[in-house]
């Protein structure tokens, strides 16, 4: 066993499933688990750590003891790689955009806490963060370095959210006949339908996307998973309220009911996002009575700290 998985043994398990009691579903004659990624672990959590766990897997098995990646100045990638980084001893950098000022908000505060240096950029240079020659330019800055991109969603991360399926599959008897998740940069979608693939191919996996304009993200799931069209797999990109981290006062207002009523924090950008279509599609009837539907809790709970400040939620 390596360092690293060493380290991962102590500190994380897997995530319970949690069983949704609600008179709406009892009336459309439905069951709804909450795969409980958010309680992975207090630092590390969510659908962020699952991308994460072979990228740094992929470090240690080459001797790179430094990681660099991209995100905005509330990003969940940024907090969970510097937690990351700081629990199992790499070195890290995030890439941020937009102002300095920025550093002393709840976010960057913590990751600078946790050792991470940030270095930001402006909004233009930011858009070349996929751009072969940019990263060419970086990696040669940091010899040493790992480049893990924005939210990440690479081939690597595929491996660690396919690994909530299988642990879906030994915890319900009952089959899994729908599959949520928000999705922003198609690893966590593209994951699950790999998973299911495997593991449960009866499975529908659904993706419902946080940002506007988000058809392209077919494309990337079609890179990260070259069999997806053998799974029954949907993108709903009609239900981003806005676009990314929009919040419109109805999904405001759904996050704080559906947290009081089951006592499942949330938050609005991603997790609260996606239940909330998925409540939209309950009330379409959208779901055949007797079905089974799982949604995966992505994390995220930082964010809302982020969130206050700017008097958004």
């Amino acid at each position: 066993m390596s360092f690293i998985e060493n380290i991962l043994s102590q500190l994380i398990n897997d995530s319970p499933l949690q069983v949704i009691t609600h008179p709406k579903l009892t009336a459309k004659q439905l069951t709804l688990s909450i795969k409980r990624d958010d309680l992975l672990h207090s630092d590390i959590s969510g659908n962020k750590w699952r991308k994460l766990k072979h990228n740094l897997l992929y470090a240690e098995k080459n001797n790179i003891k430094h990681l660099i990646s991209f995100g905005g100045a509330f990003s969940n990638h940024i907090h969970a790689i510097a937690a990351a980084s700081y629990h199992l001893q790499f070195k890290a950098t995030g890439i941020i955009r937009g102002e300095a000022h920025y550093a002393s908000n709840p976010t960057l505060s913590q990751a600078q806490q946790w050792g991470m240096q940030l270095q930001f950029i402006d909004r233009k240079t930011y858009r070349q963060k996929e751009h072969i020659e940019y990263l060419q330019q970086l990696q040669l800055q940091h010899p040493n370095a790992y480049i893990i991109p924005e939210g990440g969603s690479n081939k690597l991360a595929i491996p660690g959210v396919e690994e909530i399926v299988k642990e879906l599959i030994q915890q319900t008897e009952q089959p899994i006949d729908h599959l949520f998740t928000a999705t922003g940069s198609a690893g966590t979608l593209s994951g699950l339908i790999s998973g299911a693939l495997k593991y449960t191919p009866a499975t529908q996996v659904h993706g419902i996307a946080v940002l506007k304009n988000a058809q392209y993200l077919t494309q990337k799931v079609a890179h990260f998973v070259p069999d997806h069209k053998q799974l029954n797999w949907s993108l709903h990109t009609q239900y981003h309220e806005g676009g990314y981290a929009k919040i419109s006062p109805a999904l405001a207002h759904f996050c704080h009911t559906f947290t009081q009523q089951t006592q499942i924090p949330i938050e609005p950008v991603y997790t609260g996002k996606m239940l909330y279509a998925l409540w939209q599609l309950i009330e379409q009837d959208y779901f055949t009575a007797g079905s089974h539907i799982v949604a995966v809790h992505t994390g995220g709970l930082q964010g809302l700290a982020g969130l206050k400040e700017q008097q958004k939620f």
